[in-house]
């Protein structure tokens, strides 16, 4: 199976790919209960705000992920601004993350982070509600796999974070 990433950044096709299935991915989010994905639905008069945000923002990195030439899923890294109080300002935060139903348990979403977190190197942080668990559970695994257990990990407010490092890819060395 080949993974791979592509930057979205400057196509309009895969922006125009991303917006199309942003809804299953707001869908996919809606059962958390939170109140906050209730609002961002499909008919979410600030979505074109969002992705202007998403494409514009040099601080942020629009990514597909792709399963051979399928497109599957895309990903949001940006670079976080503000500290939480007492933490250093992690380099990278992946922001939103999503692979298509069809494709997921198969390990594209796990290479698809290795990937980026090799294509981003530097200090990153991954947050997950509580209420999702399999996003809590799937993001220790890939975690725990990439920094060969060197992280660090916090729940406090809802939410579960996870602090590490990511090393370039041997092809960047």
């Amino acid at each position: 199976m080949l993974v791979s990433i592509r930057d979205a950044k400057h196509s309009k096709p895969d922006r125009h790919w991303i917006q199309s299935i942003y809804g299953e991915y707001i869908e996919s989010l809606a059962d958390l209960n939170t109140g906050l994905f209730s609002v961002l639905g499909a008919n979410n008069p600030h979505q074109d705000e969002i992705f202007a945000n998403w494409f514009s923002n040099d601080q942020s990195h629009p990514l597909l992920i792709l399963k051979g030439t399928d497109q599957v899923g895309f990903a949001l890294v940006t670079r976080p601004r503000i500290a939480m109080a007492g933490e250093k300002t992690a380099d990278y935060r992946m922001s939103e993350f999503f692979v298509r139903m069809p494709y997921r348990r198969a390990g594209i979403g796990r290479n698809a982070a290795t990937l980026i977190f090799d294509r981003f190197a530097g200090d990153w942080e991954i947050v997950e509600y509580m209420r999702h668990p399999g996003s809590v559970a799937f993001w220790r695994d890939v975690v725990t796999r990439y920094s060969s257990g060197r992280f660090t990990e916090r729940s406090r407010n809802g939410e579960v974070q996870q602090r590490f490092a990511s090393r370039p890819s041997a092809s960047k060395k």
